[in-house]
């Protein structure tokens, strides 16, 4: 990408910083582009338009090309610019836990649609495999009398939680446990909800994803085992311990894998409850409860 020296306006960024990354394959790259100028320049997106005419200080273009040269290498633009919006909440991102999909957000609505029916003053939550933090932290923010728990297996990304948390005054309000499964809580406690997003890509088929989930997001957080079930299972397996009578247990589920997983939560003397599309018409949260 040759970005000259010479005054460069902020269209002329944009457009030759698209280009770029159309020959290198990035979707969205007007988009793309867009985001990464409004992040150099500390403006909301749409700002830009506002400023198509002003030139860029060489400071400016300098980070520009980098970060234009970054996601030309495929590196996601979220890490780029260190941040993504999940629920309305801003948190950190890195390598060292799953970036947060949009499509998630629909769990996270569902959990706190349900605590909010609950009598229940003060709900108990376990965010099973939290990453980011991300649902303990949207679920925390939307209910203000649940008390919530979080466990994963990385201490990376266990550290990324609790920052996050704190960025959102919640580290009072969740409790972070690194650990395998249930197994990172210290103590016995029966929740009302337990919910997870947990790695559900076959393995085989990890190779093949876009190199920005392949390079960026661990392996951990991605490898379901050899058909994509193996966490599905040990819910269905050892969540039932773990719930009050009438709690409940969601999920999300990878592409296909709906009917699969129902089958084994009934297997498990589950009933489950629903199976939500997501804004895309694709089977994307289970809903279940102990019989």
């Amino acid at each position: 990408m040759a970005l000259q020296a010479k005054a460069v306006t902020v269209l002329e960024v944009i457009q030759k910083s698209t280009a770029y990354l159309e020959k290198k394959g990035v979707a969205s790259a007007r988009l793309q582009s867009e985001l990464l100028l409004a992040h150099v320049c500390k403006l909301p997106r749409l700002q830009l338009y506002l400023n198509f005419e002003r030139n860029l200080g060489e400071p400016e273009l300098e980070q520009m090309r980098e970060l234009v040269r970054r996601r030309g290498a495929r590196e996601p633009l979220q890490h780029l610019i260190g941040s993504v919006s999940f629920c309305g909440l801003e948190l950190q991102v890195g390598r060292q836990a799953l970036i947060p999909r949009p499509e998630t957000e629909l769990l996270a609505e569902k959990c706190w649609e349900y605590l909010s029916k609950l009598q229940d003053p003060a709900p108990a939550v376990l965010d099973f495999g939290t990453g980011t933090g991300c649902l303990a932290i949207a679920v925390a923010s939307h209910c203000p009398a649940a008390r919530v728990w979080a466990t994963d297996i990385s201490a990376e990304a266990i550290e990324l939680a609790r920052a996050n948390a704190a960025r959102h005054q919640l580290e009072g309000r969740i409790q972070f446990f690194c650990g395998d499964g249930f197994a990172a809580i210290p103590e016995p406690v029966l929740f009302d909800l337990i919910v997870s997003n947990p790695p559900y890509i076959p393995s085989a088929e990890i190779a093949g994803l876009e190199p920005e989930v392949r390079d960026y997001d661990p392996r951990i957080a991605l490898d379901g085992g050899a058909d994509g079930l193996d966490f599905y299972r040990r819910l269905a397996a050892e969540g039932m311990d773990w719930l009050k009578g009438g709690g409940r247990l969601m999920v999300e589920l990878g592409d296909g894998q709906a009917g699969a997983v129902r089958e084994l939560f009934e297997a498990k003397k589950w009933v489950v409850e629903s199976v939500q599309n997501d804004y895309s018409g694709k089977a994307r949260v289970l809903e279940a409860s102990r019989a």
